[in-house]
């Protein structure tokens, strides 16, 4: 049976955005459908959230490494406490792009998306930075006269 009207339009609709997604996917990748554009924006939301935290991770590792006052004894202080934070802030968007990309097809396939490692390294990272700030101050105040 032959269809007319909205209905034949809509499925050619439906056809050509398939075409439009396919025509960006690499080759041999599942090609999906068009996902929907909340979760796409959701998705960017959460990648644009990343790079504003690995831009204040480099601010911050800066700030320290240039303003905070040497610690008394231990010259190497601030770069021990800074270079962790600037190193996690030039990792940061590209494992958060890594992530969008691997949501976005997700989302266009319709499966599930993963479980991000990104808060884990984050905590981790800010945890191990804060207890080598408290040693070094301990440290350098234990050893200066």
């Amino acid at each position: 049976m032959r269809e007319t009207g909205p209905v034949a339009r809509a499925r050619t609709a439906d056809k050509e955005r398939i075409t439009i997604v396919s025509d960006n996917a690499t080759r041999g990748a599942d090609q999906g459908r068009e996902p929907d554009a909340r979760f796409t924006m959701a998705n960017e939301r959460t990648f644009l959230a990343w790079s504003r935290t690995s831009l204040a991770l480099v601010v911050g590792g800066l700030a320290i490494a240039q303003l905070l006052p040497p610690f008394a004894g231990v010259p190497w202080g601030r770069s021990a406490i800074a270079t962790p934070l600037i190193l996690l802030g030039a990792v940061l968007p590209v494992l958060s792009y890594l992530e969008w990309r691997t949501n976005q097809r997700a989302i266009g396939r319709g499966a599930r998306l993963g479980r991000s490692q990104l808060p884990r390294i984050l905590a981790v990272t800010i945890t191990v930075v804060a207890l080598l700030a408290a040693a070094v101050d301990i440290y350098s105040r234990v050893t200066s006269p």
